[in-house]
């Protein structure tokens, strides 16, 4: 197995899915707190934080079926944020038998139709390349990262930026590969036991995939209020007191 992990706490296992433009630093304060009960896997995608850069084409979906293989986990709790969610539902969709419950922060969907103002943010932060520090600043502008640009976090949230950025200007050309049909069209297919959680303060595009999920699956839904994209680093503590709710229900 090439890809970095890290291993905290005993018990039953749970695997946690960082963020587009972050690396396991994702889960530093949720990651203590569930290792007091579970054995926590934390991972860095491939190209981000100690993982190798992309060789090729590559799935996100079965890195992470290879990273279980590996540590001989044949079922287990699942939590994936941002686009680590995305990876986590489309995991769940083609794997089940490997998810006992799946949770989702925040996450992207594949095959959701995004606004033109999303994507018009996104190219803003493109368009500066190469600036790395205007291109944090670009990306950190938005509402969904008010909050933690305003906590003792901000540090660490443009750090992994920073370091995610760094290493994709020297990535090769690559397609990232996603299960067809794509999960938006099957979110009624989700036999998993399903919990996601979304902060008050994200854009308008997050806030309507938790009405997707809503509406198309039988997830659990949790607003943690006064939470930007960034929860899992400005509200710890609440995260896990709804993950470890929604665990012993």
């Amino acid at each position: 197995m090439d890809l970095h992990y890290e291993i905290a706490g005993n018990g039953s296992p749970i695997v946690l899915v960082h963020s587009g433009g972050a690396d396991l630093r994702d889960w530093t304060f949720v990651t203590p707190l569930l290792a007091k009960h579970y054995m926590v896997v934390s991972y860095d995608g491939r190209g981000a934080g100690k993982s190798p850069d992309p060789t090729g084409d590559m799935s996100c979906v079965e890195d992470l079926k290879k990273l279980l293989g590996h540590l001989n986990i044949h079922k287990t709790m699942l939590i994936g944020h941002s686009m680590g969610g995305q990876i986590a539902t489309d995991f769940s969709l083609e794997y089940p038998e490997y998810v006992s419950e799946l949770i989702v922060i925040a996450p992207a969907l594949t095959g959701y139709n995004y606004s033109q103002d999303f994507v018009d943010y996104m190219n803003k932060v493109t368009a500066v390349a190469p600036d790395i520090e205007k291109m944090i600043e670009i990306s950190q502008s938005a509402p969904s990262y008010r909050v933690v640009q305003a906590s003792p976090h901000k540090e660490l949230t443009d750090e992994m930026l920073r370091h995610h950025i760094k290493r994709m200007f020297q990535w090769p050309a690559f397609e990232l590969i996603w299960p067809h049909p794509p999960a938006a069209e099957r979110l009624g297919e989700l036999t998993v036991k399903t919990l996601f959680i979304i902060g008050t303060e994200e854009l308008p595009d997050n806030l309507r995939v938790a009405d997707y999920f809503r509406k198309h699956s039988d997830a659990r839904t949790v607003e943690i209020s006064g939470a930007d994209h960034m929860v899992t680093l400005t509200h710890p503590e609440e995260l896990y007191h709804h993950i470890k709710e929604f665990l012993e229900d």
